[in-house]
């Protein structure tokens, strides 16, 4: 019934039966059908009230708008709500029962790291015996079942009915990554959080955000919409870290590898193959490399404490999981040169691996970095990112990303600006003779680290995207079959 679904909605005004059965929500005029909600979201691109017509002709028997139409439909039942987005989020959570109140639901948010926690706390849960969702950039999980992911974050509607699924799955927990469009277009809206997590904040998204501490902001949002009966775990080496605590009622829990803190992680020994770990006083191998992956690992830790996980088990279950796809993977060649595959598409992701790569190689082994950078996104990054790569390592091989509708000449002459008198570099903006470049500079014992797609299955060239992986790329390179 409408009237159930508007709990939690402030109604400015409404026009017609509060008392119409509904089926379905929707905010697509397009896929509009009979005895459908519809929800006019004012966008970037256009405006849903445009097609409220549309909407009605497919069937839809009530509309929820920010502005009442001149001539409304008197068959119609008319929702006038100040923000569409929020009425959608509330409104979807009541249409599927409000699941999230029915999982422990925890969200992860941050520049980096965001991807690796949440899959991460998703397979340690399930090696601990329980069932779970996962909500990321990489995939969607309901307990064993997997489907592709879409967004970071989905829309509300997705998002209430996967979290709906789960629940139907038996699952008790779910962990999901949660951007900051998905934050400021109110996507999370009505959902409930036992728990919060920050990782880290640098530069990333200013093509959307425009500033800083609008993208600050935009996070910081997340943490002040927590309940009081939620934890706010944070990441307090990063200076961003108390900001985005200053205004939450939830029980604020700090982590740190540099000063006191409620969770405390220390690297002991690092390795090619992984890396010993001190978690508040126990030592742990991990199959994991990197200062990065030590926070990554260390938010694990604290959120599974704060869930309830037995210590004991939870450092078993830790000492076995694995990298998540895309997320410094590496391939050796039969000579021996090492390649490496990160996701690592903003400066202080790449700065990072570069920077355990550095850690770890041996004196006389080169690093060739093969990087680029997105079209149609953030384009102050690309003179750091070039900057970064040529410092790094040996030798920067400038290549295409996901150019996009922009040309791979212009995306890298940008780049290039990044670069002084004396840096080494090559410009290949070919991708797969990038890589093979670099197999072929490469001698043994050398390392390459290729860095930006990851896990990522394609390469979007003028809005088409085409099959790309950069681990098969590496792989013929090397001449490995499969």
């Amino acid at each position: 019934m409408l009237s159930d679904l508007l709990r939690g909605v402030d109604v400015v005004s409404s026009k017609g039966p509060a008392d119409k059965e509904i089926n379905s929500i929707g905010f697509d005029s397009r896929t509009a059908c009979p005895g459908q909600l519809y929800f006019a979201i004012p966008g970037t691109r256009s405006d849903g009230h445009a097609y409220i017509p549309d909407a009605i002709a497919r069937g839809v028997v009530a509309v929820v708008c920010e502005h009442l139409p001149g001539a409304p439909d008197p068959a119609v039942t008319y929702i006038e709500v100040a923000d569409s987005n929020v009425a959608l989020g509330r409104i979807a959570a009541n249409f599927y029962g409000n699941p999230s109140r029915k999982l422990r639901l925890v969200g992860v948010t941050g520049t980096n790291g965001k991807t690796t926690t949440a899959t991460l706390l998703y397979d340690t849960f399930r090696m601990l015996g329980y069932k779970a969702g996962l909500i990321s950039t990489v995939t969607y999980r309901i307990d064993s079942r997997e489907m592709p992911s879409t967004h970071t974050t989905p829309d509300a509607v997705r998002l209430n009915g996967m979290l709906a699924e789960m629940v139907e799955a038996g699952c008790e927990y779910c962990f999901m990554e949660v951007s900051s469009h998905s934050i400021v277009q109110r996507r999370i809206e009505g959902l409930h959080f036992a728990g919060g997590i920050f990782t880290n904040i640098t530069h990333d998204h200013l093509d959307y955000h425009k500033t800083f501490a609008e993208y600050i902001k935009a996070k910081k949002l997340f943490f002040d919409g927590l309940p009081a009966s939620a934890w706010a775990l944070v990441n307090i080496d990063d200076r961003n870290g108390r900001v985005m605590v200053q205004n939450t009622k939830a029980d604020i829990r700090t982590l740190s590898m540099l000063s006191a803190a409620d969770f405390k992680c220390r690297i002991v020994e690092m390795l090619f193959d992984g890396m010993l770990l001190n978690l508040d006083g126990t030592e742990v191998w991990v199959g994991f490399l990197g200062r990065f992956n030590a926070y990554n690992l260390l938010s694990v830790y604290a959120a599974a404490t704060l869930l309830g996980a037995d210590r004991t088990e939870l450092l078993t279950a830790m000492s076995r999981l694995h990298p998540v796809n895309g997320r410094f993977e590496y391939i050796r060649s039969a000579e021996g040169v090492t390649a490496v595959i990160d996701y690592a598409h903003t400066p202080d992701a790449l700065q990072n691996v570069i920077n355990t790569i550095n850690e770890i190689r041996e004196g006389g082994q080169k690093l060739y970095v093969v990087v680029g950078c997105g079209g149609n996104r953030d384009r102050t990054k690309r003179p750091e990112m070039a900057r970064i790569a040529a410092r790094g390592g040996d030798l920067a091989i400038l290549t295409s990303d996901n150019p996009r509708l922009e040309e791979p000449e212009a995306i890298i002459g940008e780049m290039k600006a990044g670069l002084e008198q004396g840096d080494r570099y090559l410009a290949i903006t070919d991708r797969r003779e990038a890589i093979r470049a670099a197999a072929m500079m490469a001698a043994p014992h050398d390392i390459i680290l290729v860095a930006g797609k990851g896990h990522e299955t394609y390469q979007d060239v003028g809005g088409i995207k085409h099959h790309f992986d950069d681990k098969e790329e590496v792989r013929a390179a090397f001449g490995i079959d499969g």
